[in-house]
């Protein structure tokens, strides 16, 4: 007869009906660039891109693999396309203050044209300005001031040469100055001719010198001066020639930018230093040749071209964008996401210029939208703390990063920061975002929008289609054969077993598809064009073999009795427990027996686990709640005294969660009452002080984990397993067991009391109080409460 607590083979296990599909195979579906379920966590997303305040940046939490990334990523990819593309940004020089480089914003696209302006203005002025200065008319003009220089010049040395004549003295020019020579009787006087003279004569000659020298110094001090006014008239002569020629470019870029002050500015600056710099224009080919001539020259003395300082860095380059940029990437880098000066070794020194900012993530994302993994962001503190600033203070400017370990001269700059309008997404887990909540106060300042992704979802005809379609776009990038209905319903039913609820379907697309990949990759070895059913299952069965190392030891020591597992007979205060071990990214529930032993004293349940640390916090507090329920139930008109030792044999790496509390209850109910335990049964699941059961997790593997042993040892219609009623929803059991049900070689009960629990482990009533509190005759309840007497009446005698 079958009992009221036993679950039909329907009740373990939910099967998708491959009704639910409108397709054939999945190659019939287009991709999806939504969520699966998750309703809630997109309308704040879509919410928190729309709120254009200060501070209002997002933080995407929920597990690994929910597509949190990808969905974000696609949806951001969508909505950009509509918003307005943001500004060009240059970087031009500062002619009054070199190492500050100025940020100039340009309509999307002006920024190359203004960048490809400067370097034809280059081109143009230089090979305008040669032009004219190469022309007859510029050197014969040239060649007349020069005339007149050297006129006056041979002017001033003549009157200088009758002055000096006076003071028996001639002065003669030649190319390093004027020297001056003495004169006798009309002869000018050779040094030797000089040292034979009387030596009064010589005293003669240095005394009128000093006159004649200080007519020399003041005479070539006039000639300086006529030189200088004579290259002063060839340059304002040259400028003004040049000022011609240079207005008719200026003009002409002045008209394509006049809104722009910035460049207006800058542009009157280059005129200004191209008219300062003509010369250098004019004999630019002559200079550089000089230096090729003398490679032992200093190149730290070599004069730089004017022209590299009117050149334009195209810092951020939107032309081709359509609408607002998303950016992601995966180098987090401090350079790489806020940009960085580069610098040249030039003989032993490092120098820049403003042509060499390069821009980072951040600059390149401005104006529109950034995605940031949280656990990557915050391994660089100096990334995040720099982050941070930046929302705070809305601009973004270039730190000089490199390290200043060499013995290299460096030369830095310090660009004009640019505004900072974009949004941030950090993506991460509820650990991240608990902690950061707690430690960071910036963080709640900053990103106030939480955005949460589940990791399941109902299964609806809607959901199961939309997971079909991801499962679509992943075939076609994996170039992987496509599923079939059946392969597809298999799969819907793993899903429900990994977020353990037989109506909900996992969302975790990384862990499906893993499935899906192996699956695809054996059809391909069997030749198949379509994944199928047994496809999935041979995917799931050898993803199970290549991790079951642990697994298969443990049965190993249960088979030759290193590990004493009853699974048959009755034994009193003797039952087996299920536990579920964890081994990396595998899991596998296998029975630890449980043993209580009871006797007088008022010591109450000693927990030797307990007493030895091996048990949790949880497991603890299970094992107080059982002399709760013991008072309540039997120790209403007579003193709780007992000693009862709890033990989980032969476990000894610590024990924890209260999944067993139930079971060492009913251990102790055997122990008291002397009725033996079904040791075909397994049990977990919890209890309170009322004794009612309570759900556990791992439900599934602690079933297989003991049908395995039972199998082994060979089904004989006895073996079975007790779990909580809650339970049966997260039921996902594989087909061995649900064939073993079915064919009533093993047996699921669900209870939802210790009562309904002790009768399906003994086959004996528990019996239920009267009004005058008593407990039916031999029922369980009413053997456990004669012991307890017993035991009172005894400490009340000893006392």
């Amino acid at each position: 007869m079958k009992n009221k607590n036993e679950l039909s083979y329907r009740d373990l296990k939910m099967t998708c009906n491959t009704d639910m599909f409108n397709f054939v195979t999945t190659e019939e579906l287009e991709p999806i660039s939504t969520g699966i379920g998750q309703d809630r966590g997109i309308k704040a997303l879509e919410f928190g891109v729309n709120v254009n305040i200060k501070g209002y940046n997002l933080y995407l939490e929920g597990p690994s693999g929910v597509g949190k990334t990808m969905y974000t990523k696609n949806y951001l990819d969508k909505i950009s396309k509509k918003q307005k593309t943001p500004l060009d940004w240059c970087y031009i020089y500062n002619f009054e203050t070199p190492n500050e480089p100025i940020a100039v914003s340009l309509q999307p696209g002006q920024g190359k044209e203004f960048r490809d302006s400067m370097d034809g203005f280059i081109k143009e002025i230089k090979k305008d300005i040669k032009k004219t200065f190469n022309a007859d008319d510029f050197e014969k003009e040239k060649a007349l001031i020069r005339q007149e220089f050297e006129t006056k010049r041979s002017e001033l040395l003549d009157k200088l040469n009758e002055k000096t004549m006076l003071q028996g003295f001639q002065v003669k020019s030649a190319q390093n100055g004027i020297y001056m020579m003495p004169v006798l009787d009309g002869k000018t006087l050779q040094e030797d001719e000089f040292d034979k003279l009387d030596d009064n004569i010589k005293q003669q000659f240095e005394e009128k010198s000093v006159v004649v020298q200080e007519q020399v110094i003041e005479v070539i001090g006039q000639i300086k001066e006529i030189e200088r006014q004579s290259e002063k008239r060839i340059s304002e002569w040259q400028s003004n020639i040049a000022l011609l020629t240079v207005n008719v470019h200026i003009n002409y870029l002045k008209s394509k930018f006049k809104r722009n002050k910035k460049i207006t500015k800058f542009l009157n600056d280059v005129k200004e230093d191209v008219l300062k710099n003509v010369s250098y224009f004019i004999e630019e080919d002559d200079i550089r040749a000089n230096e090729q001539a003398q490679p032992q020259l200093n190149p730290l003395a070599k004069k730089p071209d004017p022209s590299l300082n009117y050149r334009v860095n195209l810092f951020i380059d939107n032309s081709n964008l359509e609408g607002a940029p998303v950016i992601m990437d995966s180098n987090y880098s401090f350079n790489n996401i806020f940009g960085t000066i580069e610098y040249e070794n030039f003989y032993g020194s490092l120098r820049t210029d403003h042509t060499m900012l390069k821009p980072g993530l951040l600059q390149e994302a401005n104006g529109g939208y950034i995605i940031f993994q949280a656990t990557d962001l915050l391994s660089n503190p100096a990334c995040y703390e720099a982050l941070k600033k930046a929302l705070r203070v809305k601009e973004l400017g270039i730190d000089n990063s490199t390290e200043q370990r060499s013995s290299m001269v460096l030369v830095s700059l310090k660009p004009e920061p640019i505004p900072l309008n974009l949004k941030v997404i950090l993506i991460g887990n509820v650990q991240i975002y608990h902690t950061l909540l707690e430690l960071d106060s910036d963080f709640r300042k900053l990103f106030k929008i939480k955005v949460e992704f589940e990791d399941d979802a109902p299964i609806t005809v809607e959901n199961v289609n939309k997971l079909a379609r991801s499962i679509h776009t992943f075939c076609e990038q994996e170039n992987l054969p496509h599923l079939d209905t059946s392969a597809m319903a298999r799969l819907i039913e793993f899903t429900s077993r990994l977020v353990g609820d037989n109506k909900k379907l996992s969302t975790r697309f990384t862990e499906i598809s893993q499935v899906v990949g192996e699956a695809g990759t054996w059809a391909r070895l069997a030749k198949s064009k379509i994944v199928t059913e047994d496809f999935i299952n041979k995917a799931l069965a050898e993803r199970v073999e290549r991790v079951k190392k642990y697994d298969a030891k443990y049965i190993e020591m249960i088979r030759n009795n290193s590990l004493l597992i009853n699974t048959s007979g009755y034994q009193v205060g003797e039952l087996n427990g299920l536990t579920v071990m964890t081994i990396g990214d595998y899991s596998f529930g296998k029975p630890a027996k449980i043993t209580v032993n009871t006797y007088t004293g008022k010591n109450g349940i000693v927990n030797i686990e307990r007493e030895i640390e091996l048990s949790g916090s949880s497991h603890t507090k299970g094992v107080l709640i059982l002399t709760g329920y013991l008072g309540q139930m039997f120790a209403q008109d007579i003193p709780l005294c007992l000693t009862a030792s709890i033990c989980f044999e032969q476990l000894y790496n610590g024990v924890d969660g209260d999944s067993a509390s139930s079971t060492e209850l009913y251990g102790l109910l055997s122990s008291l009452s002397g009725i033996p335990i079904n040791q075909s049964i397994a049990v977990t699941g919890s209890v309170n002080q009322k004794g009612q059961i309570q759900p556990i997790g791992g439900v599934n593997e602690k079933i297989e984990g003991f049908f395995q042993i039972c199998k082994m040892r060979g089904l004989d219609g006895s073996h079975g397993v007790m779990i909580p009623v809650q339970n049966i929803e997260n039921l996902q059991l594989s087909d061995d067991v649900i064939d073993a049900v079915k064919n009533k070689l093993f047996h699921v009960y669900a209870v939802s009391t210790i009562d309904e629990g002790i009768e399906v482990l003994t086959g004996v009533p528990a019996g239920k109080k009267d009004k005058e509190g008593n407990f039916p005759a031999g029922t369980v309840n009413y053997l456990v409460s004669e012991k307890l007497k017993k035991y009172a009446q005894i400490s009340k005698e000893q006392q």
